[in-house]
């Protein structure tokens, strides 16, 4: 019996607090009032005190969170900024919008998130910034990159788009370093019905170069006292946004036990995600590595589950950053898995009937190809490793 697994499905979210989402709608409709107003002011105040920072400025979408971060922090034309090229690419769209180069740096074998004792030898005179992307759910090891920020006088910027409601050493993904940047992307942990995101600081001086930064440089109607963009995170997305905040702990704990289903059921065939010491994973992607990643996903297709690869192509071999000068080659860890990884369904509203076939079928496509099982081992990431499908 064929059972469909979708990777995602928006659909069921909104059913099970569609209450809550048609009345912060109409509240909003019979207002008259969309941008800028007093439900994105109530929704900052909330995802704030959700995260323990001082402040929370919405916005158009993720990347312009980045974008605004970065400006904010005085990142500019002819700046570098040290980055990881595995991330989803607006990350490096953000930095380019600024005009500032992303400097690539290789991703650590385990948690596949940026591989901090590769940090330094890629600082310059130019270099202004560092983004640590928490990606997939899982937190970076912030504590070394902000010693090393600090002695060089570099802000550390969190890229929290796939991260909401992760902690590392007890403090919430997007509350540790200068700024933090937020997507609100639909199948977001805490995802909007649109596009939104924000950006987050303690700093009072960051806070209000923020608004105005995202409303066109204004520090009142009329008056431009910065170069600024036109970002704002409109009234019925933050109150959509707002009446998610309560149920977000709760959806991240089901991530959190599907999560766990899936390892338990699939490490002695596949690798499997490996958390990071001191942190919680959310798991806004479940990724695992297999010898044999496209065959697998045709068969996966074939039984009615939906997968996806995040992501096929990093960054520093994108035809749009070629001109970078990268080169295959240049990192060898991020090339190697992204050869390998394989995204399977999750979301919190999946039943334990899709995730234990899910299971069932990984399991039995890598019984019936030995050659494509992979399990963790300290040599599984040598960089001289082949799998059956290169990029």
């Amino acid at each position: 019996m064929v059972l469909n697994v979708p990777f995602g499905d928006m659909k069921l979210r909104y059913q099970e607090i569609r209450k809550d989402i048609d009345e912060a709608v109409q509240r909003v409709l019979s207002s008259g009032y969309f941008i800028l107003g007093p439900e994105l002011e109530a929704f900052e105040k909330a995802f704030a005190e959700y995260l323990g920072v001082k402040y929370a400025v919405g916005c158009a979408s993720g990347t312009e969170a980045i974008y605004l971060a970065l400006a904010a922090a005085g990142v500019g034309h002819g700046d570098e900024v040290i980055v990881v090229a595995h991330t989803a690419v607006p990350t490096i769209s953000a930095i380019s919008m600024t005009g500032a180069q992303p400097v690539f740096v290789d991703i650590d074998p385990a948690s596949y998130v940026m591989d901090v004792s590769k940090i330094q030898a890629k600082i310059t005179d130019k270099t202004k910034a560092i983004v640590p992307v928490h990606l997939y759910g899982q937190m970076v090891n912030l504590d070394p990159i902000l010693a090393l920020g600090q002695e060089m006088g570099i802000p550390v910027i969190e890229d929290v788009a796939q991260a909401t409601g992760a902690t590392y050493k007890g403090k919430q993904a997007g509350s540790i370093g200068a700024f933090a940047a937020f997507s609100y992307y639909p199948s977001k942990n805490l995802g909007a019905f649109g596009d939104g995101g924000a950006v987050t600081t303690n700093s009072k001086e960051g806070y209000e170069k923020l608004l105005k930064l995202r409303n066109y440089g204004q520090s009142k109607r009329y008056y431009h006292d910065e170069i600024g963009i036109n970002s704002r995170l409109d009234e019925i997305q933050a109150a959509i946004l707002a009446a998610q905040i309560p149920y977000l702990d709760g959806w991240n704990k089901r991530r959190r036990e599907i999560a766990r289903a899936y390892t338990e059921g699939l490490q002695d065939l596949v690798i499997v995600p490996q958390e990071n010491d001191d942190s919680v994973h959310v798991y806004h992607l479940y990724v695992i590595q297999s010898n044999d990643r496209d065959g697998l996903q045709k068969y996966l297709a074939e039984k009615g589950i939906g997968t996806l690869i995040h992501y096929p192509v990093p960054a520093h071999l994108q035809k749009a950053y070629e001109y970078r000068g990268y080169k295959r080659g240049d990192l060898p860890v991020t090339e190697l898995i992204t050869r390998r990884i394989l995204s399977l369904p999750m979301f919190p509203e999946l039943s334990d009937e899709q995730v234990a076939y899910v299971i069932a079928e990984v399991r039995n496509y890598h019984l019936k190809n030995p050659s494509a099982q992979l399990v963790y081992s300290p040599d599984v990431f040598s960089t001289s490793q082949t799998v059956s499908n290169p990029a």
